[in-house]
């Protein structure tokens, strides 16, 4: 693909390619299989390949995602995508967003700032179609020759042996057979290796159906002669932010005038298109509820109730959806890793599904290289399945949370959402329950057999097994940046400060004789910012695995102290269950 020409990513169609394999007797044996070129699984192959691992990822097909489906990925997900080679280009093409507004009936009850403090590189979230995400990986994916991408290679059978997987594949050109040392499923919510292995996501379906619909607009103004943004006409309420740079605020109803006794979720996305779901009902019928004449009207509505009145619109794809919160009782068996929505799913409140799907990919790839290259003894891999299975239940459990408080099944629940949200127009002990989806962040890694308990005290967030925090850093060269973006993707000592104590820690990093990268963080300047959020003094060292999350950290360790906290990180001494 030329990625310099324009390209219509939901139209994209790959070739397929006969490969030497597919000749190959006995079948040709590769260290890592992925399976599923979605988000997901690309992000898993770009990730191992960078690492210096050849993979080889299969796709059923040879197509994008057809629609928006997911669009709104979290901060930590952009960070994840800037390691990969590719962050910058989604948040330029992608619309960003840190503020979301609640409404009740017809008033605006609340707002908030999901990232109120300055001193992040990457927006909250941003919202942008998934064909975008997909066809961008696809294009980094390429440059990578480590990653082998058959398209039109679908997996039909499966032997997950102890010493191996061999996996059938089906072609236009027939069938063949591939030996792997290790197979990572990311084939989706359908997953067909799941079906294959005999397993199965549990969980809770809810009763009800939600429209999706992506419109575009042809003007993004209030019409002539209506009071412009923010005016307060006599007697009247502030009129509503209308233009596209307004609008990209989520915007959340609860029961409005335009689609009474239901709930409405609506986001800007990319090429000045819009998202907009429409809650149904369970009795909704999926057919009827597709055709345009039915959701025009709706649309209409809703553009007419926030000064829109005489933009036309059309309508592209539309999709009426049921959800479910949902898993895999585990998620390694042998040899066959199951990540994102193969192994478990949530609804949409909240945009946890492709999110945590990324940070499922960027768990395992470290541990797969690690183990691959015999770095790391295969109980690594143990601590992906515990470590993303402990993820998915708390994603699953603020899901369902948000979708029983936006889709009560009961007239006391009706009763005690709508006090709730009449309350929090004036208290804001209320807003503290109102629940239009609890919004994605990444999952702090409590108790994980990777981490090394505190011996030293510490204030704040950044806790064993949590994810690093980004902050503006001088390094101890004069050279300004990002922290993330100075970490090397390897397990790396962040040393804080350049008086006698931080030589000191370095000496005794030095001394622990592993393979750690040093990043120094001077704690002066824009420096300070960093060190305030790691609480860190002179001499403080965090030991950051190559996912970015916090192992273990000390006021001044020892040499003894980092080698024991580095072989604990990579499982060493432990003993596979699989």
């Amino acid at each position: 693909m030329d990625a310099t020409a324009p390209v219509d990513y939901q139209s994209l169609r790959f070739d397929y390619h006969r490969h030497p394999d597919q000749d190959a007797v006995p079948p040709a044996r590769h260290p890592v299989v992925v399976v599923g070129a979605g988000p997901v699984g690309l992000a898993l192959a770009i990730d191992l390949a960078q690492q210096q691992v050849p993979v080889v990822l299969l796709d059923n097909d040879c197509t994008l995602s057809t629609g928006s489906r997911a669009i709104c990925f979290a901060k930590r997900t952009l960070e994840v995508f800037d390691r990969l080679g590719c962050g910058e280009r989604m948040v330029a093409k992608g619309v960003s967003w840190n503020v979301g507004k609640v409404f009740f009936r017809d008033e605006q009850i609340y707002r908030f700032d999901l990232l109120p403090e300055p001193g992040h590189e990457r927006p909250a979230f941003i919202n942008l179609q998934q064909y975008y995400v997909e066809g961008y990986l696809a294009e980094r994916a390429a440059e990578l020759p480590l990653v082998d991408l058959r398209w039109n290679n679908k997996v039909v059978g499966i032997d997950n042996g102890a010493a191996g997987v061999l996996l059938e594949i089906e072609t236009p050109e027939g069938s063949y057979r591939l030996a792997a040392d290790y197979v990572a499923a990311c084939d989706g919510s359908r997953s067909n290796l799941r079906q294959l292995l005999g397993q199965e996501a549990k969980g809770r379906v809810f009763r009800d159906r939600f429209l999706i619909a992506d419109i575009s607009m042809d003007a993004d103004r209030p019409p002539p002669g209506r009071p412009q943004t923010g005016e307060r006409p006599l007697g009247g309420h502030e009129v509503p932010s209308v233009g596209a740079e307004a609008l990209t605020e989520r915007r959340f109803w609860f029961d409005p005038p335009f689609h009474p006794n239901q709930s409405v979720l609506l986001h800007k996305q990319a090429d000045g298109m819009w998202r907009v779901d429409f809650q149904l009902g369970w009795d909704a019928d999926p057919v009827e509820e597709r055709r345009h004449e039915r959701i025009i009207p709706r649309v209409r509505a809703l553009l007419d109730s926030i000064g829109l009145e005489r933009v036309q619109f059309s309508i592209g794809w539309a999709s009426v959806y049921t959800f479910a919160c949902q898993r895999m009782e585990r998620f390694r068996h042998g040899r066959v890793l199951f990540a994102g929505d193969s192994a478990h799913g949530v609804s949409p409140f909240g945009a946890r599904g492709a999110n945590s799907g990324v940070q499922d990919a960027d768990n395992l790839a470290w541990k797969l290289a690690a183990v691959v290259k015999r770095e790391a003894p295969d109980a690594l891999l143990d601590s992906y399945g515990s470590e993303r299975e402990y993820a998915a239940d708390e994603n699953i459990r603020n899901s369902t949370r948000a979708t029983d408080f936006i889709t009560p099944k009961s007239p006391v629940s009706r009763l005690f959402r709508d006090a709730v949200l009449e309350l929090s127009k004036t208290q804001p002990f209320a807003r503290a329950l109102v629940n239009s989806g609890r919004l994605s962040v990444p999952t702090t890694l409590h108790g994980s057999p990777l981490n090394t308990a505190d011996v030293d005290a510490f204030e704040g967030k950044m806790v064993p097994g949590s994810p690093a925090d980004d902050a503006p850093i001088v390094r101890a060269d004069g050279s300004t940046g990002w922290l993330l973006r100075a970490l090397p993707g390897r397990f790396t000592a962040l040393v804080f400060g350049e008086d006698e104590t931080a030589e000191r820690s370095l000496a005794a990093i030095a001394a622990a004789d592993r393979p750690l990268q040093v990043v120094r963080v001077a704690a002066c300047g824009e420096g300070e910012l960093a060190a305030q959020r790691y609480d860190a003094q002179p001499g403080t060292v965090y030991l950051l695995r190559p996912d970015q999350h916090v192992c273990a950290r000390w006021r001044a360790p020892g040499p003894q102290a980092l080698r024991d906290a580095f072989d604990r990180a990579l499982a060493k001494g432990a003993r596979s269950r699989a």
